[in-house]
C-alpha cells in the first residue's frame, strides 16, 4: 500500500487531502520509504531531511483538517536539485569547492514558492559538479544510476530529480536546464520534464550560464508539471529577467484538444544521427498527433548546426563560474569540467560576440518558423541511456557532452519552451522521449499538446 501511495500524482494527492481520504503524513512517509528503499543503490538524493519533512507534513495535515490549505500543493512531497538554494539545507552544487559550513538561510524563488504553497520538502537531489554535463556523477556525490537499468546513466544534469520522480521518491521535483538538463534525464528515465520560456520561472542567484539556464518541473504526469509550473512561475523581484505574471495559472487551462493545430515533425532537426529504435518510436508518436486531429508535416531541416555557438556560451560561463574560487580550490574540480573551463578561458571577446549574433539569428529563424507551425516535434535524445560513469557514450570517440545532445541545447539558445514526454521503449527496456517545442511564450500550447499525447502514453513504473 505504501508503495502505491508513493506513485500517486500531486493532483491525486491534493484531491485525496481535500476529501479527507489521505493525510500528507501518509504521503510523506510513503515517499521517505521509497527513498530508504532505493536511494542507496540509485543515488538520487544527496541530502534527505527526514525530520523537517515530517514536521512540514504534520503542519500540512493540520491545515487540511481545518480545510485551510495554504496553497496549490499543500502537503505534496517535493525535492529540490542541489543547484537551487533551499533554506535550512546545504546547496553544495555537487562540488568540493563549495564551503558546506556557510549559512544556508535563503530560498531560491522556486523553493520559496513551493514552501509558500505548503509543499513538503524531502531533500536535495544529485547533480554533476555545477550541473556542467549531461550525465549525473560528481567527485562529491558519486554516480547516480538509471532506475530502468542501474548499469546505465539517468542522464543529467538533473539526473537525481529524474530518478526520484521515476521511483516514487516524491511527486514533484525541481530541475534545472541549461542545455537539456531537465529534458535529457526525463527522456532517459521515462518521465515528464519541462523547460519553459526563459524568464517564466524566476531564478536567484542567476546562473553564470546566463539566459541559457532555466528552472523547471520534473514529474510523472503533464498535469503535475502544469500544477508545479503554476506555483514556481510566480514572479520574484530578485530576478531581473523574470517575465510578468500570466493572467491564469497553467494547470487551470490545461486541456487536450489540438485539432487543427499545425505541427512540424523533424526527425533530425539539423542532420543529427538518430538510433533506429529512437527514430521509429518518435515517428510513431508523430502519427499520434495526426490521430488527435493535428496537421503534421515532415520537415527534415529546421536549424543549421549550432554546437559551436552553444559551446562558446557554455564553456565561457563555466570559466567565469570557476574563476570565482581560489586557484588552490580549483584543483578539486571534476577533471572533465576542468577541461571545459580551460577551453572557456581561451574564448576571445570577438568569439563571444560572434556567438551572440549567431544565437540571435537562430532566434529569428525559429520565430519565423513558428509563423507557419504551432509546434515542433523531435526526439528528445538521439540515443537511449548509455553506461553510467561516462560523460559521453563510451562507444563513441571522446567528445564533449553537448556533442550527443543535438535536440535539446538549440532551444536553450532560442529561449523557447520545450517538454520531454515518454513515447516508448527500446528492445532492451530503456525509455525513449519525445520533445515538443513551442514558440516563445507558447508554454500553454506545449503543455496542452503534451497532455493530449500523454493520454495514450502514460507514465510507466520501472520494475525495481
Amino acid at each position: 500500500m505504501q508503495d502505491d501511495l508513493a506513485f500517486l500524482t500531486a493532483v491525486e494527492l491534493v484531491a485525496l487531502y481535500r476529501a479527507h481520504k489521505l493525510s500528507p503524513v501518509e504521503a510523506t512517509e510513503a515517499a521517505l520509504a521509497a527513498i530508504d528503499r532505493h536511494n542507496s543503490s540509485l543515488n538520487s538524493y544527496c541530502v534527505v531531511d527526514h525530520e523537517n519533512a515530517r514536521a512540514m507534513a504534520r503542519a500540512s495535515e493540520a491545515r487540511w483538517q481545518r480545510n485551510e490549505p495554504c496553497g496549490l500543493v499543500d502537503g505534496v512531497p517535493v525535492s529540490v536539485k542541489d543547484l537551487v538554494l533551499t533554506r535550512g539545507l546545504p546547496t553544495l552544487r555537487g562540488s568540493r569547492l563549495v564551503d558546506p559550513t556557510q549559512s544556508w538561510n535563503e530560498d531560491a524563488p522556486s523553493s520559496a514558492s513551493l514552501r509558500t504553497h505548503g509543499a513538503v520538502i524531502l531533500g536535495k537531489t544529485t547533480t554533476p559538479e555545477f550541473g556542467w554535463k549531461g550525465v549525473t556523477d560528481s567527485p562529491l556525490t558519486g554516480i547516480t544510476r538509471n532506475p530502468w537499468n542501474p548499469e546505465m546513466t539517468p542522464g543529467g544534469s538533473s539526473g537525481g530529480a529524474a530518478v526520484a520522480a521515476a521511483t516514487g521518491m516524491g511527486a514533484l521535483h525541481i530541475g534545472t536546464d541549461g542545455g537539456g538538463s531537465i529534458r535529457i534525464p526525463a527522456s532517459f528515465c521515462g518521465i515528464v520534464g519541462f523547460k519553459a520560456t526563459f524568464g517564466r520561472v524566476p531564478a536567484f542567484p542567476l546562473s553564470p550560464f546566463g539566459s541559457l539556464a532555466n528552472v523547471g518541473p520534473m514529474t510523472r504526469s503533464v498535469a503535475d508539471a502544469a500544477l508545479m509550473f503554476s506555483v514556481i512561475s510566480r514572479p520574484d523581484p530578485r530576478d531581473c529577467y523574470a517575465l510578468p505574471p500570466e493572467p491564469a495559472d497553467f494547470h487551470e487551462t490545461l486541456g487536450g484538444n489540438i485539432a487543427g493545430w499545425r505541427i512540424a515533425y523533424s526527425p533530425t532537426l539539423s542532420g543529427a544521427e538518430v538510433d533506429p529504435e529512437v527514430a521509429a518510436s518518435v515517428a510513431k508518436a508523430a502519427r499520434v498527433f495526426e490521430g488527435l486531429g493535428a496537421k503534421v508535416e515532415l520537415v527534415e531541416h529546421v536549424l543549421d548546426p549550432s554546437l559551436l555557438t552553444f559551446q562558446t556560451h557554455w564553456f565561457g560561463g563555466a570559466a567565469f563560474l570557476v574563476s570565482q574560487f581560489p586557484a588552490e580550490k580549483q584543483k578539486l574540480l571534476d577533471p572533465g569540467l576542468a577541461e571545459v573551463v580551460e577551453m572557456g578561458r581561451r574564448i576571445s571577446l570577438m568569439d563571444h560576440l560572434a556567438a551572440v549574433k549567431a544565437r540571435e539569428a537562430m532566434g529569428t529563424t525559429m520565430n519565423q518558423f513558428h509563423q507557419r507551425y504551432d509546434l515542433l516535434l523531435t526526439p528528445t535524445m538521439p540515443i537511449p541511456a548509455f553506461a553510467a560513469g561516462h560523460a559521453f557514450p563510451p562507444q563513441r570517440a571522446r567528445q564533449q557532452w553537448s556533442d550527443w545532445t543535438p535536440f535539446t541545447y538549440p532551444f536553450n539558445l532560442t529561449r523557447q519552451p520545450a517538454i520531454s514526454v515518454p513515447c516508448g521503449f527500446t528492445s532492451t527496456g530503456l525509455p525513449i522521449g519525445l520533445q515538443i517545442v513551442g514558440p516563445l511564450y507558447g508554454d500553454r500550447a506545449v503543455l496542452n499538446a503534451a497532455r493530449a499525447f500523454e493520454q495514450s502514453h502514460p507514465f510507466k513504473r520501472p520494475n525495481l
